[in-house]
């Protein structure tokens, strides 16, 4: 299943919402390309999408959730690529 969270993400003068699949990579990027959604948005295992978006891509399929939800469903899918820990050096 396609999810998306609400836009709330600020960055770049805009704010961004998150959308992914429950179900596989495959299924997310096809919707993805199926739906205007430029592959430089793809961020390790969800596409970062302007609030611009949200609503085209709700009539197209995706369902909305909170992002905690989202990443609860990522995680029990086995989808969820944490972005890896920075380490700073003294």
């Amino acid at each position: 299943m396609i999810l998306i969270d609400p836009p709330a993400v600020p960055r770049w003068d805009r704010l961004w919402s998150h959308l992914a699949s429950d179900t596989s990579y495959d299924e997310l990027h096809a919707f993805a390309l199926a739906n205007g959604v430029p592959a430089r948005g793809f961020d390790g295992d969800h596409y970062d999408v302007p609030s611009d978006y949200y609503d085209a891509m709700v009539e197209a399929g995706a369902v909305p959730v909170t992002s905690r939800e989202l990443v609860i469903r990522l995680r029990k899918a086995g989808l969820r690529r944490p972005k890896p820990t920075r380490t700073h050096r003294a």
